[in-house]
């Protein structure tokens, strides 16, 4: 799709919010989400946006990991890629404590969506309820490096539209969670999300974020329903030019790469 010939529209998700200070686990605070109305938002408008998971400290901590070289298996530099321009580094295991709490709780919560979307469309495979479970059967096809990611944006910096692919075992939802606060921090660098649709026009979305929010999207496709059933409709996303500031973002994919 060419985003150029798009209308980008904000859009706003009514999700309950939790207390932006949720002294509880992140694993609680999780599962305390609305998933149905989060399923619901996602079939509808192909991506739900999160209240406050992450508190100012909390994001904070994890940024400052970027630093710290040892946490992470490598480094892209997407300009020399042509992926966009800025950076972003993938996690090795072990995973930070929070990144991997994140990950098995949220994955548990989007299995049974990933199921379901995958009965709709026709694809044969299915996820298992346990993110360690899913983890062995890519380890099994030679899906062995982790794909959590952290990436960092400065001024001009972008992000092209892409799709998470890393191998023969494709979880078909992912989450990205802003780190850095935009009323504060940084001007543009918005989340962007495209989808073709092979029974009519295609359509991108401005993703809503704040800081400690996440934003759960389809890898590549998701179901779309028609009056005979139900179609895949592609999917990519990307982030626009950042104009001022610094955006870091921590992003949640759920199956590893080969």
């Amino acid at each position: 799709m060419n985003l150029s010939n798009t209308s980008l529209v904000p859009v706003n998700i009514d999700i309950p919010s939790l207390p932006g200070a949720d002294p509880r686990a992140l694993d609680e605070r999780v599962t305390a989400l609305n998933w149905e109305n989060i399923e619901n938002t996602l079939n509808i408008d192909g991506f739900a946006v999160t209240p406050t998971l992450l508190t100012p400290a909390e994001c904070e901590e994890l940024t400052a990991l970027y630093d710290e070289k040892e946490r992470f298996r490598s480094r892209i530099v997407m300009e020399r890629y042509a992926f966009g321009r800025g950076e972003y580094k993938y996690f090795g295991y072990p995973l930070p404590d929070p990144v991997a709490r994140l990950r098995t709780a949220l994955y548990e919560q989007l299995a049974p969506i990933a199921n379901r979307w995958h009965s709709q469309m026709k694809i044969s495979e299915r996820f298992p309820t346990n993110h360690d479970e899913f983890t062995q059967i890519c380890h099994a096809a030679g899906q062995l490096r982790p794909t959590p990611l952290m990436l960092s944006y400065g001024p001009g910096d972008y992000c092209c539209l892409h799709q998470d692919l890393y191998g023969e075992h494709v979880f078909p939802l992912q989450v990205v969670f802003l780190l850095s606060d935009p009323t504060l921090e940084f001007t543009g660098g918005e989340l962007l999300l495209t989808e073709s649709d092979p029974k009519k026009g295609g359509r991108a979305e401005v993703v809503p974020l704040l800081q400690g929010h996440a934003a759960i999207l389809p890898v590549n496709c998701r179901p779309m329903k028609s009056t005979r059933g139900f179609y895949r409709g592609n999917s990519r996303h990307g982030v626009s030019q950042l104009r001022t500031g610094h955006r870091h973002t921590l992003g949640i994919i759920f199956h590893d790469a080969n």
